[in-house]
């Protein structure tokens, strides 16, 4: 991983035998690193009317801006819109939930869509916390809005009205940056966004009840096999759980779990990570590095929030870059979805895909004035379930 990875993995061969290691472990190791390319949708075009960049048949529309009443609502959008996800609603519509991130006064917001995609209505669903980035959708169709600040909380939030949010101590006290759920082995991995942040799991003692639970730390040896230690201080600040040799994580941002695989971001390297749940082994999927080592372009920079779509493709917004969502396709192909013109002094937060995968929902956090700017993209997107190469 950090070494040269073929001369390491020589040498593991020779230490302690290739068949022991197992064909899926090999086929993991030398697969191909996904590669620039068009991607499932070809280039993008101009900018259109709002200032996006998008591939032919795909259109933009903005749903909200901060400080301005959301149209056909009472509520003024919230600034520094960031981590977001989409919850289908037994009518056939569906809820967008949104970050706010910013110091006392943060909390979340919400968009309610009905099943013709147009809004419905618009909300406040959490309020009195700090610095909220990103979270995570639960399969019970909740929200956990993370507070990013070394005494941060994750609130459990119910997103069809209004609400205080509930806040769940078990998952830690520290710089949470996003959450995502295995729902089949009830489980909640957790990112930290700190130039030395560790990567977490939470198994609840009674999922999908948060209440209570163990919080644990990852660890990796050389060729990526993972374990896992009790966190020492589970609900006190993040400096009491620094667990002396666990694998430690330059700026952890995004995560979501996809058919057995936990994917997340670290922007501190650029880099895309992988964990396999079944075998419990960590490897990178994309690294930025890797195309600057040979004096290329790299498609994918700035790595931030991050969600799968119903294909097994991978979308990841841009902090810096060029204020793009980028694809990492199942074909292993990495390119630019949308771009964000005139977005200079902001970073694209909150991609979430509706439940039929046609829309594709982000913002644009401090816009082109500082002001946040929620888009809707349509078009389309793939949905079939692909295998990854």
């Amino acid at each position: 991983m950090d070494l040269d990875r073929r001369s390491f993995l020589r040498s593991t061969a020779l230490a302690v035998g290739v068949t022991s290691l197992g064909p899926p472990f090999w086929r993991s190791a030398y697969a191909a690193k996904p590669v620039p390319g068009d991607g499932p949708y070809g280039p993008l075009l101009g900018p259109d009317e709002n200032g996006v960049l998008l591939p032919e048949g795909f259109m933009s529309r903005i749903l909200a801006t901060s400080g301005s009443l959301v149209a056909g609502t009472l509520y003024p959008w919230h600034p520094a819109p960031d981590g977001g996800a989409v919850f289908p609603q037994p009518d056939g519509g569906w809820v967008y939930t949104s970050n706010s991130e910013i110091p006392s006064g943060g909390g979340a917001g919400a968009l309610r869509f009905n099943g013709a995609g147009e809004i419905a209505g618009a909300y406040r669903i959490l309020t009195g916390t700090s610095v909220n980035c990103a979270g995570g959708p639960t399969p019970r169709g909740t929200w956990l809005s993370c507070e990013e600040n070394p005494f941060g909380q994750v609130y459990e939030c119910d997103v069809t009205g209004p609400s205080q949010g509930i806040v769940r101590p078990a998952l830690g006290m520290f710089a949470h940056e996003a959450v995502t759920v295995d729902p089949g082995r009830g489980q909640l991995y957790l990112t930290e966004d700190t130039r030395d942040g560790r990567f977490y799991r939470f198994t609840p003692v009674a999922y999908p009840d948060l209440s209570s639970g163990l919080l644990e730390v990852l660890f990796a040896d050389p060729v990526g096999v993972v374990s896992w230690q009790p966190a020492l201080a589970p609900g006190s600040p993040q400096s009491q759980n620094r667990l002396a040799g666990a694998k430690v994580f330059n700026g952890g941002e995004g995560v979501w779990f996809d058919s057995d695989h936990v994917y997340f971001t670290t922007k501190g390297d650029n880099r895309v990570w992988d964990l396999d749940v079944a075998a419990q082994r960590l490897s990178v999927l994309y690294d930025a590095a890797d195309r600057a080592a040979r004096g290329q372009d790299a498609p994918l920079t700035g790595v931030d929030n991050i969600v799968a779509s119903r294909s097994g493709d991978i979308f990841v917004g841009e902090d810096g870059g060029n204020l793009e969502v980028v694809v990492i396709s199942t074909e292993g192909q990495v390119a630019p979805v949308v771009r964000l013109d005139g977005h200079d002094i902001s970073e694209v937060t909150g991609p979430a895909f509706s439940p039929d995968g046609s829309r594709l929902y982000f913002s644009s956090q401090r816009g082109t004035d500082g002001r946040g700017v929620t888009f809707e993209v349509k078009g389309p997107f793939r949905t079939r379930r692909r295998p990854r190469r």
